[in-house]
């Protein structure tokens, strides 16, 4: 019901919704200090008052949530679904070549810039849809509301904020992530270990490890530096450990030591098994050369043996588990620092819906205890799943099916979004399957049609949820 008008609406405004993306996408919203009323700085609070001047023009009622979130209102009627989408964007970074990251275009049937992808240019999808539902005259007994957050990629706290003040909707759908609909978001143990021992100085001997750049990143570089090694064993055994690890190892002498770096394949923490994490491989050549005995080196030995090279199950530490929905647990060991008398690690655990904190927490801070390392994290972020039998899930599904013509389906991610602790909340949208929009990187784009045709999808969902 509906549909042709939908369509004629959105076809009609498409330029317009063009260029609404490109005003928002004009303004650096990545995280800032903050200001007086401006929680994260000036440029996501300016991003947010043009998205709210935006939606009041197109005849909405905005509410401005002390600068944290800003809400766009279809109707008076009672909340029946949010959509939940986020203003701030990453750091520009380096490596631009089609636009300068804030100067936004449309090349080729798609939008450069900064936020195109994720998330202004679904936002602005999510505005377009109801704004047709509005100016179609569409008749509604419930409200949608558009919340647009301001801290989505620094932690949320955003989004804290507001459900400190609002309740939760009946129904949430974020769109920012692919097509179809994400019901499942694993868990998250974020594993911070320690260890201290008495400082040696014997030959040879590990100066020190520095390993890692973030807890989400699988390293792709990792470092150590060592003394008093016999030159020929060491390149001997980091021969024979390349075609274990599938990582290189180069070796260069300064100031009468050896930095040894391992390279390998960077990889984001929740697919560690797409890359060649270069701080285990280290460690398993370090613990494999003839190092005088000490604290240090037992140390090494044990974590070794409960986060080693090519486990990104977490089987040695005594967690791997999978379940059918939501797939295996995945481990990935990304930070490491060792000095002469302590050693501090940490590693990123995705955790599928059959895990929680006995099963995982308790039994990764018993396994380490028994090797005489210290689990410091006490808590664990629990795994979020949303029935696909429910009716608003099979509501989504289908007119992402009746619009594309594509299969829908619902999957789970390791990675985590806006609705993970709302108890009816999926990701939904806004890329198509599949589509490398180069998000978080240099040269991002959302491609159009993408954004119109969820424009879209998202008004028919509107309609068959809250009429």
């Amino acid at each position: 019901m509906y549909r042709e008008k939908i369509d004629a609406f959105i076809d009609a405004h498409r330029q317009e919704l063009v260029d609404d993306v490109c005003e928002l996408c004009r303004y650096n919203s990545e995280r800032m200090p903050a200001e007086e009323d401006m929680p994260y700085g000036p440029g996501a609070a300016e991003c947010l008052d043009a998205a709210l001047d935006m939606a009041e023009g197109y005849g909405f009622e905005t509410t401005d949530y002390d600068g944290y979130v800003g809400c766009i209102d279809l109707n008076e009627g009672p909340r029946h679904l949010d959509i939940l989408a986020h203003l701030d964007v990453v750091p520009a970074g380096e490596g631009w070549t089609v636009t300068e990251p804030f100067s936004p275009i449309e090349k080729d049937g798609k939008i450069y810039g900064r936020g195109t992808a994720d998330d202004k240019g679904p936002a602005i999808a999510a505005l377009y849809a109801m704004r047709a539902v509005k100016e179609l005259g569409i008749p509604l007994k419930k409200n949608v509301r558009l919340i647009l957050g301001t801290d989505e990629e620094c932690g949320s706290s955003d989004i804290a904020y507001y459900y400190s003040k609002e309740p939760e909707a009946p129904m949430t759908f974020s769109p920012d992530i692919e097509y179809p609909v994400v019901n499942i978001e694993k868990g998250r143990l974020n594993g911070h270990f320690a260890a201290e021992f008495a400082a040696s100085g014997a030959l040879p001997r590990l100066v020190e490890i520095q390993a890692g750049t973030k807890l989400n990143v699988v390293p792709g570089k990792a470092k150590a530096v060592t003394e008093g090694l016999d030159a020929a064993v060491l390149a001997d055994t980091a021969k024979a450990m390349e075609e274990r690890t599938g990582a290189q190892f180069l070796l260069e002498e300064a100031d009468g030591k050896t930095v040894i770096t391992a390279v390998g394949k960077g990889a984001h923490a929740s697919t560690p098994e797409g890359g060649v994490n270069a701080l285990t491989a280290l460690v398993s050549l370090l613990c494999a050369l003839p190092f005088a005995p000490c604290g240090q080196i037992e140390a090494l030995k044990k974590t070794d043996a409960l986060l080693p090279h090519g486990d990104t199950r977490g089987k040695a530490l005594g967690i791997q588990m999978e379940d059918e929905l939501s797939g295996a647990l995945t481990l990935a060991f990304t930070m490491l620092t060792v000095t002469a008398d302590s050693l501090d690690g940490q590693f990123d655990t995705r955790v599928p819906i059959c895990g929680n904190e006995e099963n995982v927490l308790h039994a990764a801070k018993k396994r380490m205890a028994e090797e005489g390392l210290t689990l410091l994290s006490d808590t664990m972020n629990p795994p979020h799943h949303v029935s696909g039998d429910s009716d608003f899930v099979r509501t989504l599904l289908k007119a992402y099916e009746d619009y594309t013509g594509l299969k829908g389906e619902c999957q789970s991610t390791g990675g985590g979004t806006y609705v993970h602790h709302l108890k009816n909340g999926v990701a939904f949208g806004a890329a198509m399957p599949g589509r490398e929009n180069n998000m978080h990187g240099a040269n991002e784009f959302a491609v159009v049609d993408d954004l119109v045709i969820s424009a879209k999808i998202f008004a028919q969902v509107i309609v068959d949820l809250c009429s």
